[in-house]
Order: structure tokens, then C-alpha cells, then sequence
């Protein structure tokens, strides 16, 4: 049998299966790393935080949300979607929180579709704003890490180590896939694109150049927010590439929030700059900032989507026969007439 046939054959197969070795790798190294860790001093340190960084954080993390939230404000205006900027923005900031904490299942692609068909759009639009979503966030991502990894990436250390010419070759492979698309969107010539029964509105290049701005800030205001709480002790461009590092191995894991993963892949880039249980206690509290806080907002107010939605379907009872909606015939007297069964 050649070669071209065979891989045809075992890709479905290896398209199915790496996903999951990876991300049982990741977690292994997540483990082993888990045991070194003295959680005591980790607590001492998470304590010791000043508290004008922790507010300073928590200030970076909602314009980071805000402006994610953004994103689907750009996939509105393409999908020429009939709906509100204040609905659009309120649905995206909710999704969002469910994203980071329960995975882009439920939060990205489940509560943006319960909501926003509760507002009267269509699946097919919803699935276009949520395209354009992630396409921001990629975009951006793609543009700031290809760029920290050519310029200076960050040194890995033990099991999880890269040698300076792969994360520079990654780099690079990451700034084509950025440019790629901006050439598509400015050369393409056509209006949307087609798969199958599917069709996405193109960006076009200054669309795509502003879904790559927001995308980039947003990765950029996150790492500002983690760089704060280390207090400035470790370069800014490393803090930024190992944040953009473990949001892709979150992603390719698929662990709700990227629990460990996030903690162990930036104590990894960081590792000899600072003390592992500062730099915990820094990740610990930027979790919360950045996931928590949102979460603890967006809870309350998907609690009132559903009550003002379940009262706004409840249909008045039919009014009984006979009832004041249609009243009975009387005589002169005023009495009721008795009607006949035929009637």
C-alpha cells in the first residue's frame, strides 16, 4: 500500500487522539510539578501581596473582560445581526466568564446561543459572531506571540524546555498565520466564505486589522495585570510570553480554566527569576482576578436573564367561559338568558 493512502487512512484516527495525548502529557507534567510545590509558603506569600497591586490587577482585569466582551460587537456588525451593542456587550461579558471557568463548550458556544437566541437571532448568526470572536482572540494572540518568541523568548525550564530555535521557528509560524489571514481578508475579492451549508461574512482589512488590535491588547492588558503582581520583578516581555504560552496549552487541554495548567506552565518560564511560591501566589491571585471576579459577576446576572425570560413567557390564563371577555346574554330585567345547547 503507498504511503498517500495509508496516511489517509490513520489521520482521522490521529486527528482524534493526539488532542488527548497532549493534554495527557501537559497534565502529567502538571502533576510532577504539583508535588515540589510548599503550600504553605505559597499561602504565606498569596498574604504578604500589597494591596494597591491586588487592586490594580482587579482594575486591568475588567478592561481586559470589557474589551473581550468587544469582540462581538465586530461579529454583530458582519453577521448585520438585529440586536442591541448594550444586549451584544452584555451577552458576550457573561459568556465569556462561563468561558473562562467551565471551557469555550459552555461558555463560549453555549451561553452565547441560549442568550442570544433568546434575543431573537438565529443559530447560523450566532455561530458567526462567536467565529469572529475566537478569530479576535487568536489573531491577536498569533500577532503577540509570534512576535515575543522572534524577539525574546522566554527560557523554559525542566521538562517543560524548548531549545531558542523552536520557539523562534513557532514564532515565526505564528506571524505567517497572522498575515495570512490579513491577506485574505484584503485580497480575497469575495464577501463571505463558504463550507459546506455554512457561510462566515469576510472581514475586511481594516475589520481585520482592528479584531487584530483588540486581540493583541487584550493578551497585552492580562499580562500587565500578572506582571503587576509580581511587582515588576521579572521582564514584562517574559511575563507576556509565558501568559501566551499557557493559554494555548489551556486550550489544547482542555481543562476547565486551565487549572494547573496556567499555574505550572508560568512557574516553568519563570523558573530562577523569582521564588516558586511567589510566583504562585502572583498566578493564584491574578486567577482570581481574572476569573473569579467576572465569574462572580456574570452569575448574578445570567440569574436575572433567566427570571426577566421565564416571566416575559408566561402566557395570562384562558379566561373561563362564560367569563366578563364574553358575557352572557340578558333580557330586560337584566338576568341572564339561558342558552340553548345548539348555541
Amino acid at each position: 500500500m503507498t504511503p498517500g493512502p495509508t496516511l489517509k487512512r490513520l489521520w482521522p484516527h490521529a486527528r482524534r487522539w493526539l488532542p488527548w495525548l497532549l493534554a495527557a502529557a501537559v497534565l502529567y507534567l502538571v502533576a510532577q510539578q504539583a508535588r515540589e510545590v510548599e503550600w504553605a509558603k505559597v499561602w504565606t506569600a498569596l498574604q504578604a501581596l500589597p494591596l494597591h497591586h491586588l487592586l490594580i490587577s482587579v482594575a486591568l482585569a475588567l478592561c481586559a473582560h470589557t474589551l473581550f466582551a468587544s469582540y462581538d460587537l465586530i461579529g454583530r456588525w458582519l453577521a448585520k445581526a438585529r440586536i442591541t451593542r448594550a444586549r451584544t456587550l452584555a451577552t458576550a461579558a457573561i459568556a465569556y466568564a462561563f468561558n473562562l471557568n467551565f471551557g469555550a463548550l459552555i461558555g463560549g458556544v453555549g451561553m452565547r446561543l441560549r442568550l442570544y437566541t433568546r434575543a431573537g437571532l438565529s443559530p447560523g448568526t450566532v455561530g458567526q459572531i462567536v467565529t469572529h470572536s475566537f478569530i479576535a482572540n487568536w489573531l491577536g494572540w498569533c500577532w503577540v506571540l509570534g512576535t515575543v518568541l522572534v524577539l525574546s523568548p522566554p527560557r523554559l525550564q525542566g521538562e517543560w524546555a524548548l531549545g531558542m530555535v523552536a520557539l523562534r521557528g513557532m514564532g515565526a509560524v505564528l506571524l505567517v498565520v497572522a498575515v495570512g489571514y490579513h491577506a485574505m481578508c484584503a485580497f480575497n475579492g469575495k464577501s463571505e466564505l463558504r463550507w459546506r451549508e455554512h457561510t462566515l461574512p469576510l472581514a475586511g482589512s481594516r475589520v481585520a486589522l482592528m479584531q487584530a488590535v483588540m486581540g493583541a491588547t487584550v493578551w497585552m492588558l492580562m499580562a500587565l495585570s500578572l506582571w503587576n503582581l509580581l511587582q515588576g520583578r521579572v521582564p514584562y516581555a517574559t511575563v507576556l510570553g509565558a501568559l501566551l504560552l499557557a493559554g494555548v496549552a489551556g486550550a489544547l487541554t482542555h481543562v476547565p480554566s486551565g487549572l494547573g495548567v496556567l499555574e505550572a506552565v508560568v512557574a516553568a518560564a519563570l523558573a530562577g527569576t523569582m521564588p516558586l511560591n511567589e510566583v504562585l501566589a502572583a498566578v493564584l491571585a491574578y486567577r482570581a482576578a481574572h476569573y473569579l471576579l467576572p465569574l462572580a459577576l456574570a452569575l448574578p446576572a445570567y440569574g436575572v436573564s433567566e427570571l426577566s425570560s421565564r416571566e416575559g413567557t408566561r402566557s395570562p390564563p384562558a379566561p373561563p367561559r362564560g367569563s366578563a371577555s364574553q358575557p352572557p346574554p340578558v333580557d330586560r330585567t337584566g338576568d341572564p338568558v339561558a342558552r340553548s345547547p345548539g348555541a
